[in-house]
C-alpha cells in the first residue's frame, strides 16, 4: 500500500540527550520546506553513530554501520533512499531502498539504523502523511529557527524532570505550554513524553 503515498522528505535536525534516563536519546527529523519535526528515540550507540557521521569523523575502526557501508559499496549496491513507512505502539518502522546494477530491494531495518546508514550514504529520507499527523511536533513559524542538516545541527540538549506522573496533573492548555517551552529549549525528549499525552488525551475523548 505505501506505493500509493505521497512521500514526504525529511533531514536531521537535532539530536538529543536525557541526563536523567540512561543512554536515553532522540533523533529529530525535520519536514523540509516544512514546519512539523518528528522525534525518535534511540539507543545510545546509534546515537554516536548517527553523530559521527554527521560530524564527519572517522575513527581509527569502521563502527558497524561504516562496515555495512563499505560491503555494500564493495559489491555496487547504493542505499537510494531510506523510507519510515509504519508506526506501531510507539514504534517506528523503515525500509532501506537498495539499488544494483540489476535490481532494486527494498530491506526492513530498524530506523535508527537505517537513519545511520542515510547519512553515510547521503541519502534522502522519506516518511507519509499518517506518521507525520501521529507522532509529528508542529513548530512556529520561524526562518531563523530552520536548519540545514550539518556539523552545527548535531545539537545536544539535556533535560531535568518532567515525569509521567507529572504531566498526567496538568490540563490541556498546560501540556500545551509546555510543549512549546520545551520545543523553545530544543529539549526533544521531554518534548515526546508531552506529546504523547496530548495525544492519548485526545484519543480518549
Amino acid at each position: 500500500m505505501y506505493y500509493f503515498m505521497k512521500k514526504i522528505e525529511l533531514e536531521i535536525v537535532a539530536l538529543s540527550h536525557s541526563i536523567t534516563q540512561t543512554h536515553s536519546y532522540a533523533v529529530v527529523l525535520g519536514e523540509v520546506n516544512g514546519l512539523r519535526r518528528l522525534p525518535i528515540v534511540i539507543g545510545g550507540f546509534e546515537a554516536q553513530a548517527i553523530a559521527v557521521a554527521l560530524e564527519k569523523m572517522h575513527p581509527s575502526r569502521p563502527l558497524t554501520h561504516d562496515l555495512m557501508k563499505n560491503f555494500m559499496s564493495a559489491f555496487t549496491i547504493d542505499l537510494q533512499e531510506i523510507i519510515i513507512c509504519d508506526l506501531q505502539e510507539g514504534i517506528f518502522y523503515s525500509k532501506l531502498v537498495c539499488v544494483s546494477e540489476h535490481d532494486t530491494v527494498e530491506i526492513d531495518s530498524r530506523t535508527s539504523d537505517a537513519l545511520a546508514l542515510a547519512v553515510r550514504f547521503g541519502c534522502p529520507i522519506f516518511t507519509y502523511e499518517h506518521i507525520l499527523d501521529s507522532a509529528g511536533i508542529l513548530m512556529e513559524d520561524s526562518s531563523s529557527k530552520k536548519k540545514k542538516p550539518s556539523t552545527a545541527t548535531a545539537t545536544v540538549s539535556t533535560t531535568e524532570g518532567g515525569s509521567r506522573e507529572d504531566l498526567k496533573a496538568l490540563s490541556m492548555d498546560d501540556l500545551t505550554s509546555l510543549l512549546n517551552e520545551v520545543l523553545e529549549q530544543e529539549d526533544y525528549i521531554r518534548a515526546i513524553a508531552i506529546r504523547d499525552e496530548i495525544n492519548s488525551r485526545r484519543k480518549t475523548r
